[in-house]
């Protein structure tokens, strides 16, 4: 009998549980929310990018709700052919405004906008797409899908950016793209966009931010890092997510008219993707109206974050770059990493342990995210508990 064509599966999972790069699916029983039912435990959840508590919001919901009685489940088609609700134009229209930009476009999720950007707007050899070294996975595939040329700066290194901006590569290519996170998922630091925008601007650049971690989070009422240093108009390409602040699911650019409809024309992933069913929009809609009416979540979250942030440090804990509610707790060593997750986890506190080959060796760490629905009862405890478990395994 022939060998099994499958049977390399097995062997590869294998390594990948050696390697401890085999994932354990957490389960979530119920809503997300500041403290979880994970696993059949209560835990202060940690892990979450809901970072205004919006996931469970009751006008979330309702909106929902209304949507699937008026528009049904689901569009059944692509956005290009019949999968374009009027509710869809509704939502990016807002967005539009939110944003400060003339026009905005909703994808499938941050993932597939930043996809759709790199690989439509980088399309030919002569293209030079420049990109931080510690951006999103997303724009790491999206500039491997694109047929321009790529370079890798080091992480927020405008020394370097400028080197490559001037070199004779840069002033050959047909377009230059930079590419940078607003927020950088793991070390929860802000890109040094003043500096980038400057650069581009000098040598014939444009800039797309990948705002995932700063929408609702950076900028007046959470329009991001773009609006957080004034440079909404200077920053042409802006993409934002639906799946972490506004506490529903999907991605979207904003920008000018042109770009809009150019990414309608060429982007695979916006022409060969079903649309998002309603009640989705509805959610998005009615949460961007929160934004706009409630700027005292944000406030919450930001008081949140000083006041957690603050606490590790007291403790002895090295937080790292972090100047956002991501604050990395730096560890070192991975089994000790995932040692102090499991303890954690033990004494009701859920902190991801965030290991090589997702941070460089030497950089393990737990990644904390606040949001505007903890109290200050639930950060409290959670600082009790990351004091005893980190000096029982000697961390402090």
């Amino acid at each position: 009998m022939p060998a099994d064509p499958m049977g390399f599966l097995d062997a590869e999972i294998a390594q990948l549980k050696a390697q401890g790069r085999f994932p354990r699916l957490r389960i979530l029983e119920g809503a997300q929310k500041p403290v979880s039912i994970i696993d059949g435990k209560k835990v202060v959840n940690l892990t979450s990018n809901n970072y205004l508590a919006l996931a469970d919001h009751p006008a979330l919901k309702q909106a929902a709700k209304a949507a699937i009685d008026k528009y049904g489940v689901g569009t059944a088609a692509v956005r290009p052919i019949i999968g374009t609700m009027d509710i869809h134009q509704q939502l990016e229209k807002k967005l539009a405004e939110f944003k400060g930009t003339s026009a905005a476009l909703v994808f499938q999720s941050g993932f597939t906008v930043n996809v759709a950007c790199c690989q439509s707007l980088m399309s030919d050899e002569r293209d030079l797409l420049i990109s931080d070294e510690l951006n999103h996975a997303s724009i790491i595939d999206g500039a491997r899908l694109a047929k321009a040329q790529r370079k890798i700066y080091p992480h927020k290194d405008m020394k370097a950016l400028k080197v490559l901006l001037e070199s004779p590569q840069a002033r050959q290519a047909r377009r230059q793209m930079i590419v940078t996170d607003g927020v950088f998922s793991m070390d929860g630091d802000i890109a040094p966009l003043p500096e980038i925008v400057d650069l581009a601007e000098k040598y014939g650049a444009f800039v797309m931010v990948d705002d995932a971690h700063a929408s609702g989070v950076l900028g007046r009422n959470g329009r991001g890092s773009p609006d957080h240093f004034g440079l909404t108009h200077r920053v042409p390409i802006q993409i934002g997510t639906l799946s972490k602040a506004i506490g529903a699911v999907g991605g979207y650019v904003a920008g000018s008219q042109s770009l809009r409809d150019y990414l309608v024309s060429t982007a695979r992933p916006f022409i060969f993707s079903s649309s998002h069913p309603p009640s989705i929009i509805a959610t998005c809609i009615a949460a961007l109206d929160i934004l706009m009416l409630e700027p005292q979540r944000i406030e919450k979250l930001w008081s949140n974050t000083r006041h957690f942030k603050e606490g590790l440090q007291a403790l002895g804990f090295d937080t790292g770059a972090s100047e956002t509610p991501i604050t990395p707790v730096m560890v070192g060593d991975t089994v000790q990493a995932r040692k102090f997750s499991a303890r954690l986890f033990e004494e009701g506190v859920f902190a991801l342990s965030i290991c090589y080959p997702i941070v460089a060796k030497g950089k393990d760490r737990l990644r904390t995210i606040v949001s505007a629905g903890h109290t200050a009862e639930d950060l409290d405890f959670a600082l009790e508990k990351f004091g005893k478990v980190g000096r029982e395994i000697g961390l402090l």
